[in-house]
């Protein structure tokens, strides 16, 4: 009887023993069904990396299968992103990627704009599932690799991988270089609702090689890279910079100029209002002053630099009141 109790009894508990581990695994597999994985990209998140590129800026290895940096100017800078080993491009800047040269390399090309107030949820939604569906690693990147990009790539992250965190975002986005200024960047880490697996999975694998940019973000594009342009011909004494020898400094004054004039016919800038266009009016004439300065001979050194200051600081005025809030700009 003794005998019997005690087979009962160690029955009990191998049936115990199994249902426990029946349940363990259970719980294991609806967590591990509810997290957010990269199928193609199984990489956990690690301390961005910074990566020595010649012909990019700012870049950084986010994990194994994500850089983050400046965009590729140039035919040497996909030539260096194919050696890194890059397979699939990015672009979450307003300028239309150059996707002949990148298919030269082959490189896949995609592009999802953002701006600078910040990146909805819909969008980061996208970029992670561009990111999840891509053939890796892929680089993301805007214009300069400091602002965009890094908001962009700590979006993906914080859709993507559970275990990164919001606190790790703001440590990365401090590491590229974002301007506090802008804070709708700046706040996403904790303003973004991570998505479910299932959000995810619904959103279509098709992204296009070159979005539709609207005009006026076309033209603050072209004001950018003008003025990229224009600081290397100020350090270069307002001579065409060594290192770019097709900049002709006055013309470059010229195309930013331009660039202004045509801004300021939009219905998109009327819509900003009277202090917008009164701002975009005054940059176009001291970049028509800059240019009158450049087009002299020899150049008046202090005049260029007062106006090239001038214009300066009505870009960083109206940035602050119009483009780190303002959507679309």
């Amino acid at each position: 009887m003794n005998a019997r109790l005690v087979g009962l009894f160690l029955v009990a508990i191998v049936i115990g023993a199994v249902a426990v581990l029946a349940l363990t695994y259970w719980e294991r597999s609806s967590r591990s069904k509810q997290q957010l994985g990269k199928p193609d990209h199984g990489a956990e998140s690690i301390a961005a990396t910074p990566i020595d590129a010649s012909r990019l800026h700012n870049v950084f290895r986010m994990n194994e299968s994500m850089f983050s940096g400046s965009s590729p100017d140039s035919e040497e800078g996909f030539r260096e992103l194919q050696k890194i080993g890059i397979t699939t491009i990015i672009s979450v800047d307003g300028a239309t990627p150059d996707s002949a040269i990148a298919a030269k390399y082959a490189l896949r090309y995609i592009h999802i704009p953002v701006g600078y107030d910040g990146i909805p949820n819909e969008t980061a939604y996208q970029l992670a599932r561009a990111v999840q569906t891509s053939p890796g690693p892929v680089y993301i990147h805007c214009h300069h690799g400091k602002h965009l990009g890094p908001a962009a790539a700590a979006a993906i992250q914080l859709c993507l991988d559970p275990k990164y965190t919001p606190e790790q975002a703001e440590t990365w986005l401090k590491l590229a270089g974002t301007d506090p200024k802008y804070r709708g960047l700046i706040n996403l880490p904790r303003t973004l609702v991570r998505p479910s697996a299932e959000e995810l999975n619904r959103i279509p694998a098709d992204f296009p090689k070159a979005a539709t940019v609207p005009d006026l973000t076309r033209h603050m594009v072209g004001i950018d890279e003008r003025w990229d342009h224009l600081k290397l011909v100020k350090a270069a004494g307002w001579k065409t910079p060594p290192s770019h020898p097709d900049v002709d400094p006055a013309h470059e004054a010229l195309q930013l100029k331009e660039n202004y004039r045509e801004a300021t016919r939009l219905t998109a800038s009327s819509k900003k209002g009277e202090a917008f266009l009164a701002m975009m009016i005054e940059a176009e004439a001291s970049a028509s002053e800059l240019e009158n300065h450049l087009r002299t001979k020899p150049i008046p050194a202090d005049a260029a630099a007062k106006a090239f200051a001038r214009n300066q600081a009505l870009c960083s005025s109206c940035h602050e009141r119009f483009r780190d809030w303002a959507s679309g700009s």
